[in-house]
């Protein structure tokens, strides 16, 4: 019957399933982090344009 080889397929069929479902979800894990990583990268960027501005400004009154 075509019955019988599914069924011995099962078991590794679910260990794959469940290694796709732990995949997923670290990739769901590291597109967090990307996301916080790229978001401290901005706040970082905008603390240096300000800084950078100020600077500016202290050279500028220096003269």
């Amino acid at each position: 019957m075509a019955v019988r080889p599914v069924l011995a397929r099962l078991p590794r069929l679910r260990r794959a399933a469940v290694a796709l479902q732990r995949r997923a979800a670290e990739a769901e894990a590291l597109r967090e982090t990307a996301e916080a990583l790229q978001q401290r990268a901005e706040d970082v960027q905008r603390r240096l344009d300000t800084t950078s501005r100020r600077l500016a400004v202290i050279k500028a009154k220096r003269g």
